[in-house]
């Protein structure tokens, strides 16, 4: 496993496009469309979801340099840049349960590589 530091990275990197992802959905949800089709075949909409699978293919393709439980926990790096994004994009308010939430996370990610 010589690759190893470069498919982990690639999972992480999966992981925030992936967070781009569902920011671009979110922000497509937000709007007003004049039909049922057209919020669904929008540029927006369409990217999110061109995104996302390719964030999908790269996990899938990483796993042949990182083990299934380190992947696991990288992938949780996921809801680190959602938390971020909602922050910064969406100027979500930050509530101690949402800092709680994101430190219990973290937390989990500490013990699993520490432990």
């Amino acid at each position: 496993m010589s690759g190893m530091p470069l498919y982990a990275a690639l999972i992480v990197f999966s992981s925030f496009i992936s967070a781009v992802s569902q920011v671009l959905l979110k922000k497509a949800a937000m709007k007003e469309y004049g039909s049922r089709l057209r919020e669904y075949l929008n540029l927006p909409v369409i990217s999110a979801y061109a995104i996302f699978v390719a964030a999908a293919l790269m996990t899938i393709w990483s796993y042949r340099g990182v083990e299934v439980s380190q992947g696991t926990l990288l992938e949780t790096s996921g809801y680190i840049f959602v938390f971020l994004f909602d922050i910064a994009v969406f100027h979500e308010r930050v509530t101690w349960k949402k800092l709680a939430g994101t430190a219990l996370i973290l937390a989990g990610i500490a013990v699993t590589v520490l432990g």
